[in-house]
């Protein structure tokens, strides 16, 4: 069996350098939407998944001459798997009454199998598994933009007096006009600051445009601003 000493120089940089380009093109996808996770942690990933792994399988080949000593390259590799979930959860953010950061702790998860399959030479599985994540990070959110623009949901953000009582009343505005609210976000800004940014995401009935909950909205007592997002 091979060993760390053993195994080709070439052959030890061909696989973490994979990892790096495979890593690199999630992470890049990631990075251009300003996510919590973006080119250089998936990077880091990555690559430490595939050296772990070629530590798994070439590191203690020196030890599996003794007696009664069995090899399990599995072992570390399994840890990676375990051990990525508290890197993604330091990606998945609350804010107000939204979650966000989801999809990147996934990618997280993702990209360390991904290191895993190049450090144990499984380049093919490597790659594929690359342009499918590709596939459903980039083009499935386009197509889910057009999706939420042919259901006619639209997003607005009100610039509201931060008081109590004012989400419901506008929630309650928005429902009586016949929008129904499918998303709400706050962004509370500074602690010392007396306004809050809410933004609804909501779906119109064809009998009602989007300028005309605009400026029922505006009408509002203590709404600053209303635009569409």
């Amino acid at each position: 069996m091979s060993s760390v000493w053993t195994i080709p120089y070439w052959e030890t940089a061909y696989r973490l350098f994979m990892a790096v380009l495979l890593g690199g093109l999630i992470g890049w996808e990631r990075e251009r939407d300003a996510h919590p996770a973006g080119f250089r942690t998936h990077i880091l990933v990555c690559l430490g998944s595939a050296l772990i792994m070629l530590i798994s399988i070439y590191g203690f080949s020196e030890f599996m001459k003794e007696e009664n000593v069995r090899a399990d390259p599995a072992r570390l590799a399994a840890q990676v798997v375990s051990g990525i979930g508290f890197l993604g959860a330091g990606t998945i953010l609350r804010h107000g009454l939204t979650v966000s950061g989801l999809t990147t702790a996934a990618s997280l998860w993702v990209v360390a199998g991904i290191g895993l399959a190049v450090g144990a030479g499984y380049m093919f599985g490597a790659v594929l598994t690359t342009i499918l994540a590709l596939v459903s990070l980039e083009l499935l959110n386009r197509l889910e933009k057009i999706l939420v623009r042919r259901h006619r949901l639209k997003k607005i953000v009100v610039s509201v007096r931060d008081e109590p009582g004012k989400l419901g009343e506008i929630a309650s505005l928005l429902g009586r006009m016949g929008a129904s609210i499918r998303k709400v976000t706050i962004d509370e800004g500074d602690l010392e600051d007396d306004w809050l940014n809410i933004s609804f995401t909501i779906r119109l009935s064809e009998e009602i445009s989007t300028t005309q909950i605009l400026e029922e909205v505006r009408r509002v007592t203590g709404v600053k601003e209303v635009r569409s997002g």
